[in-house]
Formats: C-alpha cells, structure tokens, sequence
C-alpha cells in the first residue's frame, strides 16, 4: 500500500474528519490516479484511507478515517446503501432526488440524482473514477433500478485531470423525463440539462416562492435566470391558489431551448400563459431596461448561476451579485418580495448577505429578511464537511 506523509502540523484537518488533502500539506508520497493510499501525519500516524488525484490541487479526498476498513466493493456497497437510506428519512414530495451527495455521504467527488426509474451519476473526482463500475453496481443494488446514465461533464473533471464522459453506464431510454414535484410536472432532458438535468437542489424554494405569490397575492412576477421555468411554473401555480385575475409572469434566460422548455413545462401543468412573457435576453440588460421604462414587480426571483467556484474569485463575484440585486430591489414594489441566491461555494452565507445589504443600500432600499434558504435536505452539509453547503438565498420583504 503507498501512503502519504503530511507536514508536520498539517494533520488537524484530517483530525477533525475533514477529507480535503491539499497538496501543500503533503512532505511526500504518491501515486496513480484514483489509487488508494494510507494517509498518516509527520509521526507516522494513521490518518486516513484516500483516492490520490496527481492533477488536482486537492491532491486527495479520504474514503475512510478508520484504519481497519478495507477500501473495496463492499465498502462502496455499504456508503451507497448508508446514503440511499438516509433519504428515506427526509419528506421529500418529488420523485426526482439527490441520492448521492460527494464528501457529505462519504463518496468525494460522487454525485448521484435519481429521476423516476432512472439514475444520474457525475464521477468528478479521480477517486469516484477509478471506482466507477464498482459504483454504478451499488446504486443499481442499492435502489432495485436498471438504468444508470453517466453526466461526468462538469468543470471539475478537468481539475482532476479527467476528460469528459456522458452517455449510458447501464441501461438504456428516452433522455427527455417528465419529473414529478408538489404536484406539478416538470420536463428535463438528463443529457442535454444543467448537472445532472435539474435543480433538485431548488425544490424546496419553488415551494416556498408558490406559497409566498400565494400569500401575498403578488399579481406582477419576475423570474431571472430562469433556466426551464421551475419559479415559473411556481408563480403561476400560487396566483391560481389566490385567484389573481390579470397577472403577469415575466421569464428571462439565455437559452432558447430552456425557455421552449419552460413553455411546455407551463402546458404539462395545464397554466394558462396569457400573462406570460418569455424573454431570451440578458439578466443585467433586461433589468436596466424594465428600470428605464418604470416597471415594478410584486415578486422576483434572482438564481443565477455560479459566479464564484472558489473564494479566490469571491471578490469579483462579489460584484456581479451585488450588481444584479441593485437593479432587481429597485424594480421591487414596496411590499414586494425578492427571492434571491448564490450557489457559489466561494460566497459563504454571511458574505452573501453582506453583499445584499450592500446593494439595497445602493438602490436606497431597504427590507426585512424573513427567511433564509439552503438546498433541499436531500443535498445536506455534514458537521465535518461545511463546503456542502454552497447554495444560500435571502427572501427580502421590501419595507414601504
């Protein structure tokens, strides 16, 4: 077994169960990619089992911090079945779920959503690679189901020194689903989508914005980013529970195909568009023109996407959200209500407030935050891993 040496003093993460190994805490020791190795401290003291990744700068993420453990495909069987288990203790109304969530289930760089009968698996790291078709068996064993297709096409293969992989790992089907949720329907293609599809992740807060239309009865609704239309689908559905006559939805992304998406998703609902207005424009421009032209809104959402995937880009993302939610608080009515997020792991939660407070104060606005949102539970932060948490969001109520 090749082990790892740490520098001396760089063993406290690990002691702390931390699975990050950076490679500046190594004094020595190597290996093939994804290959497992015995961690130990200056000393000679066990640390931990790890996947080795020579390319990355997380040079290795620990599988295990007990030493009898046995890195193989029982081991793997039983983290996945540990993982799958654990969502059934969560009350999730949807059929599209997160079964498998990187470090915070124990399985670093493993992303696994399951989508009706089938599953979507990301391999992102050099460790889950190596694994792979261990892995796909587990899942497979663990959840009863035959199809598994692979989406290993985020950035972060790269970082790991990884190509790109999609397709069919087991199984075969249609791409194109129809995810169930609260009740609606929502139409994903898991091979064309963003991650794996979807943004399970989002579940709860399109709830939660349905809910808050409904409430407040907000008549003219924004949705920014929207990608296939999820908040859409949610505004529409809670000015129909509070039977607001004459609404508007407005939608923005860059996608035309996502918005053809977010049209069909509304017929799949049977929502009458009336009132919709579909925009294939950019967020910032649109938003500058609708303060131009004097519109306000009841509701906006604010999802975009990951402005900074580390904190070393934290400042200049620190810009663009502070920037998008200037222009969006000025456009908010007074009584209104921005549902408003980062899924940049690099802005941590009280940073990303800050930012906000920041850009209320440019817009002379100012509001009661009365709630803040995360991911779905299904996509959890353990006690030892707190970069799981990387999507936050504020729902700021504008003051009169």
């Amino acid at each position: 077994m090749k082990t790892l040496k740490l520098r001396d003093g760089k063993e406290r993460s690990l002691l702390r169960r931390h699975p990050w190994i950076f490679e500046s805490a190594i004094a020595r020791g190597g290996a093939d990619s994804g290959e497992t190795v015995r961690v130990e401290a200056h000393d000679g003291r066990f640390l931990g089992w790890a996947a080795f990744s020579p390319a990355s700068r997380i040079r290795a993420r620990v599988w295990s911090f007990v030493e009898t453990d046995r890195i193989d495909a029982a081991f793997f069987a039983a983290r996945v079945q540990a993982a799958v288990d654990m969502r059934r203790h969560l009350a999730i109304d949807s059929d599209g779920v997160r079964l498998v969530h990187g470090e915070s289930d124990g399985l670093p760089g493993l992303i696994v959503d399951r989508y009706g009968d089938t599953l979507v698996a990301q391999f992102g790291s050099a460790g889950s690679e190596r694994w792979k078709v261990v892995l796909a068996d587990a899942l497979l064993a663990a959840t009863g189901l035959q199809k598994l297709y692979e989406r290993s096409d985020a950035s972060a293969r790269g970082l790991e020194g990884l190509p790109e992989a999609t397709g069919w790992l087991r199984g075969d089907g249609p791409t194109a689903l129809v995810l169930q949720e609260h009740g609606w329907r929502l139409g994903l293609d898991i091979a064309t989508g963003h991650k794996t599809g979807y943004y399970l992740d989002q579940r709860d807060s399109r709830k939660a914005f349905a809910d808050t239309v409904q409430r407040l009865g907000s008549r003219r609704v924004l949705n920014c980013y929207s990608y296939t239309g999820g908040f859409t689908v949610a505004a529409l559905v809670g000015q129909g529970a509070a039977g607001v006559q004459g609404g508007e939805v407005v939608t923005i992304d860059s996608s035309g195909p996502a918005l053809e998406q977010a049209r069909e998703n509304l017929r799949l609902n049977g929502l009458d568009d009336a009132g919709c207005e579909f925009l294939d424009a950019d967020v910032n421009a649109s938003l500058r023109r609708f303060g131009q032209e004097g519109r306000v809104f009841d509701a906006i959402v604010l999802d975009p996407p990951k402005f900074a995937p580390t904190s070393a880009h934290a400042e200049r993302a620190a810009r663009a959200y502070k920037d998008i939610n200037r222009l969006a608080l000025k456009l908010l009515a007074p009584g209104g209500v921005l549902f408003t997020y980062s899924c940049s792991g690099g802005v941590p939660p009280e940073l990303f407030h800050k930012i906000v407070a920041s850009a209320g104060a440019d817009a002379g606005v100012d509001g009661y935050v009365i709630q803040r949102l995360a991911g779905a539970p299904d996509h959890p932060m353990t006690l030892t891993f707190p970069e799981g948490e990387y999507l936050k969001g504020l729902v700021v109520l504008r003051r009169g």
